[in-house]
């Protein structure tokens, strides 16, 4: 399970905190309170602000870290389930953890949807639109096409309920960067068997690790994430194997930009 704090160190602000979160930098944005640029209803009657900040986030502006290849390591050794993302921002498919393998949980920019007659899109159809400031309209219809992020308002992917069974099939739960504030992905935490050992690698203690409801079986990694992330990684002899794992996605992406500018 991940939140907003595995970003945050590719330079993605998170949404909470405080100073620094997307939520207390939408002034610019003139919404009658900043949740209202993910509210389904405030979209209908004004889309612009929401396609400024998709701007900002759109896939492609931002690069994966250690945290997000770490995933990807448990997922090339065969040892991952499934990953429960809070996030919007793609880091996770950028990565190289195949879509199957992911459940995000609030939605996802790599598809999109017409509002008024439901065609679908692929997230690409949209990148041009969005980049020069347009709001992307339907061809069918010329109704406004949305990605298909989660709103308030709106209900979560059909894939969320995948946690029905994986939940019950894991053997080890690792919790990072989130606030479990934010439900219903917050109650997933306690989703595992009681014996499932629970490891928690985050800036503060949250949800069950803080309420006094421990399991005996249950660790917490308190600090920076990606540290916690990497000490985790040194602790069962991956670190070469995930320096390695980044060079090459980063040498391939680099070979990829270079042939595209030429």
């Amino acid at each position: 399970m991940a939140g907003a704090g595995i970003s945050t160190p590719s330079g993605i602000p998170d949404f909470r905190s405080p100073g620094s979160g997307l939520y207390d930098n939408l002034q610019q944005y003139d919404l009658p309170y900043a949740e209202a640029i993910f509210e389904i209803d405030y979209f209908h009657h004004n889309p612009r602000p929401f396609f400024a900040l998709a701007k900002e986030l759109y896939p492609g502006n931002y690069q994966p870290n250690l945290t997000h290849y770490f995933v990807r390591l448990l997922q090339d050794k065969g040892q991952l389930l499934r990953m429960y993302t809070q996030n919007i921002d793609g880091l996770e498919r950028l990565a190289g953890i195949p879509p199957e393998r992911l459940v995000e949980a609030h939605g996802t920019f790599a598809t999109a949807t017409c509002t008024v007659c439901r065609r679908t899109y692929e997230g690409q159809d949209l990148r041009l639109d969005v980049m020069n400031g347009t709001v992307p309209k339907c061809p069918t219809c010329k109704g406004v096409v949305k990605p298909d992020i989660v709103f308030f308002g709106e209900e979560l992917p059909h894939n969320f309920f995948k946690y029905i069974r994986d939940f019950p099939l894991a053997d080890l739960l690792i919790i990072m960067g989130t606030s479990l504030e934010v439900e219903p992905f917050a109650s997933l935490a306690g989703a595992v068997r009681s014996s499932v050992p629970r490891l928690l690698i985050n800036r503060d203690s949250v949800g069950p690790f803080t309420w006094g409801t421990l399991r005996p079986t249950d660790v917490t990694q308190l600090g920076d994430v990606v540290s916690g992330v990497g000490a985790l990684a040194q602790e069962i002899g991956w670190t070469q194997e995930l320096e390695a794992l980044m060079a090459q996605v980063n040498r391939r992406q680099k070979n990829k930009n270079n042939s595209s500018a030429s």
